[in-house]
């Protein structure tokens, strides 16, 4: 590790959510209420939410909805859709309703925007996987047109063709597409889950904030801020380090063998098998390998507790987490995991070790002051 940043590494969460088919919706929804709750009463700066549109496991259809509703529950932390699944709606849907969302939170809003990549989501609404990364890339190009520019409106693009001018009524103010509260736009990110990845090409060229997920090593992880610098650069811009954030799947305990054994059992380590057996279906293993050379038997959770898992008391924990920036570099924000509330005094504990122990010895361990 040779960077240097001057301000803390901060840190966030992110839910898909993921819950056990068996346990009745409302219940968690509620849990997931919960957790934002308390991931700002832990001083987490910023809390994601994911959107699934055809998942038992994976609940939240509307993230936008969720945070509507837990706006009214929290004064401070920053929300957001992790990604906006920009394929799967219309842009100019998209626009107005964010811009909506950002004024009801009064500026609280963050943006991820990407492809949605839930094969049954896809055919549900018709959409060809092949394209999701263009008609992502044209959604934005609208979206950022309606938020900077006022009627009429058109568009007449690959994927996406609609004008608004013949029903403008400068008289009666119809026909017009709010603008957020945030200007010119709330901060926007876009994912990455893969080895060469295209959406850090595009958040590169244009300065959005890279977002790399939980389920990769650190050296694909290190692969896609290399893709974002250098594509920031080639556009004549100077990546920073602080916009990137680095999600990960982390479960604190007082004990590293307490730790280990409950993530191997919980719903942490339920959910890589869940998404394992997802990619048996379809593409393989791939995503989850440091070596694509590795055979996907050997992807098996005694691997991903070496890897993507990270589970211990807190100095084994930030052992672990030295390891991988030694691989990745330093990043602006650690984004915590966040999974099923199966055993919620364990959960909440990992989370208070997380914030109160983890964080000021990774900052200090960086050689940067922890956060006031």
């Amino acid at each position: 590790m040779t960077e240097k940043m001057s301000s803390p590494i901060k840190y966030g969460m992110f839910i898909m959510p993921y819950h056990h088919p068996t346990k009745p919706l409302s219940q968690g929804y509620e849990e997931d209420i919960e957790l934002v709750v308390r991931a700002e009463e832990l001083g987490f700066e910023e809390f994601w939410i994911g959107e699934h549109h055809t998942m038992k496991y994976e609940t939240i259809v509307m993230p936008e909805i969720f945070i509507g509703r837990v706006l009214g529950e929290t004064k401070r932390i920053r929300l957001g859709p992790a990604p906006v699944c920009l394929n799967q709606h219309h842009p100019a849907h998209v626009a107005s309703r964010l811009a909506f969302l950002d004024h009801l939170s009064k500026g609280r809003l963050n943006l991820c925007f990407g492809n949605g990549s839930v094969t049954a989501d896809q055919e549900l609404y018709g959409v060809d996987p092949k394209l999701g990364g263009e008609m992502a890339r044209e959604a934005i190009d609208v979206i950022l047109m309606l938020w900077s520019s006022e009627p009429p409106y058109e568009h007449h693009g690959k994927h996406w063709q609609f004008q608004l001018k013949d029903n403008v009524d400068d008289d009666c103010l119809i026909g017009f597409i709010h603008k957020p509260y945030q200007q010119p736009h709330p901060p926007i990110s876009m994912p990455a889950i893969s080895r060469n990845s295209y959406s850090m090409k595009i958040a590169g060229e244009r300065g959005y904030q890279p977002f790399s997920h939980c389920l990769i090593t650190s050296n694909v992880v290190a692969d896609q801020w290399s893709n974002y610098a250098e594509a920031a650069q080639a556009s004549g811009r100077e990546p920073d380090r602080a916009d990137w954030k680095v999600c990960r799947s982390i479960f604190l305990a007082d004990s590293t063998e307490e730790a280990i054994r409950r993530a191997r059992t919980n719903s942490l380590g339920q959910n890589y098998e869940y998404i394992g057996r997802l990619f048996d279906k379809g593409l393989g293993r791939q995503i989850y390998k440091r070596d694509l050379d590795m055979p996907d038997s050997e992807c098996d959770l005694d691997f991903l507790m070496t890897e993507q898992i990270i589970a211990g008391d807190v100095e084994e924990v930030l052992r672990r987490l030295m390891l991988m920036i030694d691989d990745t570099g330093l990043f602006g924000t650690l984004v915590l995991m966040g999974y099923d509330f199966d055993d919620r005094q364990s959960w909440l504990r990992s989370m208070e070790l997380f914030a109160n122990e983890l964080m000021p010895a990774l900052n200090k361990a960086v050689g940067v002051p922890a956060m006031a």
